[in-house]
Protein backbone atom coordinates (compact mmCIF):
# COMPACT_ATOMS: atom_id res chain seq x y z
CA UNK A 1 0.00 0.00 0.00
CA UNK A 2 1.34 3.10 -1.14
CA UNK A 3 0.46 6.44 1.00
CA UNK A 4 0.92 9.80 -0.57
CA UNK A 5 2.59 12.09 1.63
CA UNK A 6 2.28 15.92 -0.82
CA UNK A 7 -0.48 16.33 -2.64
CA UNK A 8 -1.19 15.99 -6.21
CA UNK A 9 -0.70 19.83 -7.46
CA UNK A 10 -3.83 20.11 -9.80
CA UNK A 11 -1.93 22.70 -11.82
CA UNK A 12 0.42 20.31 -13.30
CA UNK A 13 3.07 21.95 -16.29
CA UNK A 14 3.99 19.35 -18.41
CA UNK A 15 6.93 20.08 -20.55
CA UNK A 16 6.02 21.76 -24.16
CA UNK A 17 8.17 20.65 -27.15
CA UNK A 18 10.06 23.10 -28.65
CA UNK A 19 8.30 22.70 -32.02
CA UNK A 20 5.02 23.44 -30.57
CA UNK A 21 6.28 26.99 -29.03
CA UNK A 22 7.99 27.90 -32.26
CA UNK A 23 4.42 27.35 -34.42
CA UNK A 24 2.03 28.38 -31.34
CA UNK A 25 4.71 31.86 -31.54
CA UNK A 26 4.45 31.54 -35.45
CA UNK A 27 0.25 31.52 -35.12
CA UNK A 28 0.98 34.77 -33.22
CA UNK A 29 2.69 36.10 -35.83
CA UNK A 30 -0.13 35.29 -38.18
CA UNK A 31 -3.19 36.51 -36.78
CA UNK A 32 -0.98 39.74 -35.56
CA UNK A 33 0.08 40.35 -38.92
CA UNK A 34 -3.25 39.86 -40.72
CA UNK A 35 -5.24 42.02 -37.99
CA UNK A 36 -2.72 44.87 -38.43
CA UNK A 37 -3.07 44.77 -42.18
CA UNK A 38 -7.54 44.65 -41.45
CA UNK A 39 -7.11 47.30 -38.94
CA UNK A 40 -5.36 49.73 -41.71
CA UNK A 41 -8.50 49.86 -43.67
CA UNK A 42 -10.19 51.89 -40.42
CA UNK A 43 -7.55 54.38 -41.49
CA UNK A 44 -8.70 57.54 -43.38
CA UNK A 45 -8.25 57.26 -46.88
CA UNK A 46 -7.24 53.75 -47.65
CA UNK A 47 -10.66 52.68 -48.69
CA UNK A 48 -11.13 55.09 -51.02
CA UNK A 49 -7.48 54.48 -52.06
CA UNK A 50 -7.95 50.17 -53.13
CA UNK A 51 -11.34 51.57 -54.80
CA UNK A 52 -9.01 54.12 -57.05
CA UNK A 53 -6.84 50.98 -57.54
CA UNK A 54 -3.75 52.34 -55.20
CA UNK A 55 -1.66 51.02 -52.13
CA UNK A 56 -0.07 53.83 -50.48
CA UNK A 57 1.97 54.57 -53.84
CA UNK A 58 1.18 51.48 -55.67
CA UNK A 59 -1.24 50.58 -58.40
CA UNK A 60 -2.79 47.59 -57.24
CA UNK A 61 -2.06 44.62 -59.77
CA UNK A 62 -1.65 40.92 -59.96
CA UNK A 63 2.05 41.13 -58.89
CA UNK A 64 1.55 43.23 -55.79
CA UNK A 65 -1.33 41.23 -54.30
CA UNK A 66 1.06 37.93 -55.30
CA UNK A 67 3.53 39.53 -53.24
CA UNK A 68 1.39 40.29 -50.39
CA UNK A 69 -0.04 36.92 -50.57
CA UNK A 70 3.65 35.48 -50.26
CA UNK A 71 4.33 37.98 -47.41
CA UNK A 72 1.46 36.50 -45.32
CA UNK A 73 2.01 32.78 -46.51
CA UNK A 74 5.45 33.03 -45.13
CA UNK A 75 3.91 32.99 -41.05
CA UNK A 76 1.40 30.42 -41.96
CA UNK A 77 3.93 27.99 -43.43
CA UNK A 78 6.20 28.55 -40.50
CA UNK A 79 3.25 26.97 -38.43
CA UNK A 80 3.07 23.89 -40.33
CA UNK A 81 6.81 23.66 -40.59
CA UNK A 82 7.83 24.12 -37.01
CA UNK A 83 5.62 21.23 -36.21
CA UNK A 84 7.20 18.81 -39.16
CA UNK A 85 10.50 19.38 -40.46
CA UNK A 86 13.20 17.15 -38.34
CA UNK A 87 14.91 19.00 -35.64
CA UNK A 88 18.16 19.73 -37.50
CA UNK A 89 16.39 21.58 -40.12
CA UNK A 90 13.49 23.52 -38.57
CA UNK A 91 15.91 25.08 -36.22
CA UNK A 92 18.08 26.52 -38.80
CA UNK A 93 14.84 27.27 -40.69
CA UNK A 94 13.56 28.65 -38.06
CA UNK A 95 16.31 31.20 -37.79
CA UNK A 96 16.95 32.31 -41.04
CA UNK A 97 13.10 33.16 -41.49
CA UNK A 98 12.84 34.75 -38.48
CA UNK A 99 16.08 36.77 -38.48
CA UNK A 100 14.56 38.26 -42.04
CA UNK A 101 11.55 39.23 -40.83
CA UNK A 102 12.84 41.40 -37.88
CA UNK A 103 13.90 43.85 -40.83
CA UNK A 104 10.86 43.47 -42.71
CA UNK A 105 8.09 43.79 -39.76
CA UNK A 106 10.32 47.22 -39.14
CA UNK A 107 10.36 48.88 -42.82
CA UNK A 108 6.05 48.19 -42.32
CA UNK A 109 6.29 51.60 -40.21
CA UNK A 110 8.39 53.29 -43.83
CA UNK A 111 5.84 56.50 -44.42
CA UNK A 112 3.59 56.35 -41.48
CA UNK A 113 2.88 59.89 -39.69
CA UNK A 114 3.33 60.42 -35.96
CA UNK A 115 -0.34 60.07 -35.51
CA UNK A 116 -0.17 57.11 -36.39
CA UNK A 117 3.66 55.82 -34.27
CA UNK A 118 1.72 54.28 -31.15
CA UNK A 119 -0.52 51.56 -33.71
CA UNK A 120 2.39 51.12 -35.81
CA UNK A 121 5.13 50.92 -32.44
CA UNK A 122 2.42 48.38 -30.36
CA UNK A 123 1.47 46.33 -33.23
CA UNK A 124 5.64 46.27 -34.99
CA UNK A 125 6.83 45.76 -31.07
CA UNK A 126 4.56 42.93 -30.56
CA UNK A 127 5.61 41.08 -34.17
CA UNK A 128 9.48 41.55 -33.03
CA UNK A 129 8.99 40.19 -29.90
CA UNK A 130 7.33 36.96 -31.25
CA UNK A 131 10.31 36.97 -33.57
CA UNK A 132 12.57 37.39 -30.94
CA UNK A 133 10.63 34.17 -28.78
CA UNK A 134 11.17 32.30 -32.26
CA UNK A 135 14.91 32.92 -32.49
CA UNK A 136 15.36 31.97 -28.67
CA UNK A 137 13.91 29.22 -28.80
CA UNK A 138 15.53 27.42 -32.06
CA UNK A 139 18.80 28.81 -31.01
CA UNK A 140 18.78 27.16 -27.56
CA UNK A 141 16.53 23.99 -28.93
CA UNK A 142 17.96 21.19 -26.72
CA UNK A 143 20.61 19.13 -28.13
CA UNK A 144 20.28 14.92 -27.49
CA UNK A 145 23.08 13.20 -25.96
CA UNK A 146 24.55 10.48 -28.15
CA UNK A 147 23.65 7.14 -27.17
CA UNK A 148 26.96 4.72 -27.22
CA UNK A 149 26.23 1.29 -29.78
CA UNK A 150 28.36 -1.41 -29.60
CA UNK A 151 31.29 -2.54 -27.44
CA UNK A 152 31.07 0.55 -25.61
CA UNK A 153 27.27 0.33 -24.69
CA UNK A 154 28.19 -3.28 -23.53
CA UNK A 155 30.89 -1.76 -21.19
CA UNK A 156 28.41 1.14 -19.71
CA UNK A 157 26.41 -1.47 -19.02
CA UNK A 158 28.60 -3.70 -17.13
CA UNK A 159 29.64 -0.67 -15.28
CA UNK A 160 26.62 0.29 -13.87
CA UNK A 161 25.99 -3.22 -12.77
CA UNK A 162 28.64 -3.32 -10.64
Amino acid sequence: MTIRTTPANPLDNPPVPVQAKIAAAWTSFMFLYVYVDVFNFYKPGVVDGILDGRIWQFDISSTLLTVFLASVSIPALMVVLSMALPARVNRATNLVVASLLIPYSVFNAAGATWEWAVFYGLSIGIEVVLLIFILRSAWTWPRAHAVPTGAAATELRQDARR
